[in-house]
């Protein structure tokens, strides 16, 4: 199979790298994806909250962070009345290619950044080239090589043969996990036979496909507020209800929550802040953390005794606790039925010299949301990994996608989803 225009790919490619936006935020990016969906043809663009179960949307930033965000992309030049239809971050969209009579298939691409500086040094090609971050976050997980492998499919299709219906998620929030179950519950998944979702490295080289990405951990990420009482540290200690101490001793003892028997589990209270000075006894002391398990019943083991122990915590030294989600997945698993699809088209395509069938990401990934909703519906679901040399890991102020791996990956999945369709018709 030909490999698609590399050009234009790079060219998209490295217009989003430039422009990242984190969770609930990706203003600019999805005004630029809609008006490249306009440029395509696509016959449906769904938008924010037409693209969103909005009520399931967690981990939403505040009015001024969120206007923040809005302003900036109003001042790089994205449409008006896009940006009104983003109101309050429903960010993301869903496109529809309808070509007839067939059967219905997708794409899940995320589209969000990380919060974090890209480097500046000559070694670092955005830099080098020019097309380093402009907004202080990152697309540091390859989020730009993918939103440019869901445009670049889009529009292949749409020049082929295909009959059946495409249908293009561009999932805001995955890099928060709470994006994944909002477009998952917004009823665009319903009647879809077959859906792939897609990675790029995960440290496999250029020219390397896996087929059937598995080994997703379900996870749940949290905040817990700790309240207390102020005092003088010196003249008046008894007085004070240490929030700090409380949090302490959350996050000493979520560590120590037993391991089970029946797989993997993980903890990490990841950030941790608390008090005001030496000398007053802190009324107020955050953790956010996250549980994961092998199964999405191991995180829910996790997560409970997770709960107990923070509650016990604030109990023990007269706090109180008020714990909230900020995100979450379940486990999900790659049928057969889609990786043996993968498998026989990768080995067809120019510029795969290798590909795996099934490898372990050993993370977690809210396109699971979107895979189950498929399964329960009766139909397939796989998660692929297109291979890019990375000279840094992911999430890393270094990392960067070899644009090789952009014609490779269009390639791969626009031969796959014509393959399933043309199998269910």
């Amino acid at each position: 199979m030909a490999q698609p225009k590399h050009d234009r790919l790079v060219s998209l490619r490295r217009e989003f790298h430039r422009h990242p936006e984190p969770a609930w935020r990706e203003f600019w990016t999805t005004a630029r994806i809609v008006e490249e969906l306009e440029q395509i043809g696509a016959d449906e663009i769904h938008v924010g909250p037409d693209a969103l179960a909005s009520e399931e949307r967690i981990g939403v930033p505040d009015e001024a962070e969120l206007g923040r965000w809005l302003d900036r992309a109003r001042e790089s030049g994205a449409r008006a009345d896009l940006l009104d239809r983003m109101a309050g971050g429903h960010t993301g969209a869903v496109a529809v290619l309808d070509r007839g009579p067939g059967p219905t298939v997708g794409l899940r691409v995320d589209i969000d950044g990380l919060p974090r500086e890209e480097a500046t040094d000559d070694d670092h090609l955005p830099a080098r080239e020019g097309f380093r971050s402009e907004t202080g976050a990152m697309h540091a997980c390859g989020h730009d090589a993918h939103i440019t492998l869901g445009l670049g499919v889009l529009e292949a299709v749409a020049d082929s043969d295909f009959a059946g219906t495409l249908k293009v998620f561009f999932q805001p929030a995955e890099e928060a996990i709470s994006g994944g179950k909002p477009m998952a519950e917004s009823g665009h998944l319903d009647g879809v036979d077959a859906l792939v979702a897609v990675h790029v490295g995960l440290d496999h080289p250029t020219g390397e496909v896996v087929a059937g990405v598995e080994g997703f951990l379900a996870v749940a990420q949290f905040r817990a507020e700790f309240a207390g009482e102020p005092a003088h540290a010196g003249g008046q200690p008894n007085e004070g209800r240490n929030a700090v101490q409380a949090m302490a001793a959350a996050v000493e003892n979520l560590y120590a929550i037993p391991r089970h028997e029946d797989g993997a589990t993980r903890v990490n209270a990841g950030r941790v802040e608390g008090g005001t000075a030496t000398n007053i006894i802190p009324e107020s002391a955050t953790v956010e953390g996250e549980v994961r398990g092998e199964t999405t019943p191991l995180m829910e083991y996790m997560r409970d005794r997770a709960d107990r122990v923070l509650d016990a915590a604030a109990t023990m030294h007269d706090c109180e606790v008020e714990t909230t989600p900020l995100g979450e997945a379940p486990g999900a698993e790659s049928d057969d039925e889609i990786v043996d699809v993968v498998e026989a088209i990768a080995g067809e395509t120019a510029g795969v010299d290798s590909v795996v069938r099934r490898d372990d990401l050993g993370g977690s990934e809210d396109a699971t949301y979107l895979m189950r909703r498929v399964q329960e519906g009766g139909g397939h679901a796989g998660y692929v990994c297109v291979g890019t040399d990375h000279p840094g890991g992911h999430h890393t102020a270094t990392f960067d996608v070899d644009e090789e791996s952009l014609a490779i990956g269009v390639g791969v999945l626009t031969g796959t989803l014509r393959e399933l369709a043309r199998q269910r018709a």
